[in-house]
């Protein structure tokens, strides 16, 4: 047991300093410009982009009661959830004879993909700000989400089962982030900023997750990329 928790702090530290290192070299996770204008961080031409915004300020009063902050996105996200999974139907079967998910129904279905975000973000403290409920207002960790594409109906049938790899690879990320965040929480409450390099890495989670819960919501046909070769360019400000 103990040696399976080394080997899982080690593999998790090597991906902490890649993370780290490709800040460093401007490829990755950057901060806001002093025009106030944040970058996009995207895997190349994936329909859903990251955008950070972070300024790795915390504070330490939410930082320590941020679970049960969180409780109301909780519950909220819950029942947006319901919501979704009638939608997920019925959009599986539009896409099915049109080839296409219908702009509303699309729409609908990515604002819950940032919402998750957002809250995923606040919950792991990889953001800061207390997160709006309507999954449409700007956040420092944000996702950018393409519209709707055509998608292929032998991909559309078999989405489900398509998503299984993903979904295994997005769950084991979990179990991951868990344990740093254990130790994110304490660093940010002792200095009242997270670490850069760990919050590349939960920025990159996110991005991974928010990609897996739109390709099997049928928000995008594209699989969720583990590319770690993010190319940055400048988000349109409000």
């Amino acid at each position: 047991m103990t040696r399976q928790v080394i080997v899982t702090l080690a593999a998790f530290a090597a991906l902490a300093a890649a993370a780290g290192t490709a800040a460093a070299s401007g490829v990755a996770f950057t901060l806001p410009t002093p025009s106030g204008r944040g970058r996009t961080l995207a895997a190349m031409e994936h329909a859903v982009t990251l955008v950070v915004t972070d300024d790795l300020r915390r504070s330490r009063l939410t930082v320590f009661f941020r679970l049960l902050l969180a409780v109301p996105h909780f519950i909220w996200l819950v029942l947006w959830g319901i919501a979704v999974w009638f939608a997920v139907i019925i959009a599986w079967f539009a896409a099915l004879f049109t080839k296409r998910v219908p702009d509303g129904l699309h729409g609908f279905l990515a604002g819950y993909v940032r919402y998750q975000v957002h809250v995923y973000a606040y919950v792991t403290l990889a953001a800061n700000p207390y997160p709006p409920f309507d999954g449409s207002s700007e956040y420092p960790i944000d996702v950018r989400i393409a519209p709707p594409a055509e998608q292929g109906r032998l991909g559309v049938f078999f989405r489900a089962l398509l998503a299984i790899p993903a979904l295994v690879i997005s769950g084991v990320m979990n179990y991951l982030v868990e344990i740093l965040v254990f130790f994110a929480w304490f660093v940010c409450l002792a200095l009242g900023r997270m670490p850069e390099g760990m919050r590349n890495l939960l920025a990159f989670t996110i991005r991974y997750h928010a990609q897996t819960q739109a390709y099997y919501s049928l928000v995008t046909p594209q699989y969720p990329s583990l590319n770690v070769g993010l190319e940055a360019t400048p988000s349109i400000s409000s």
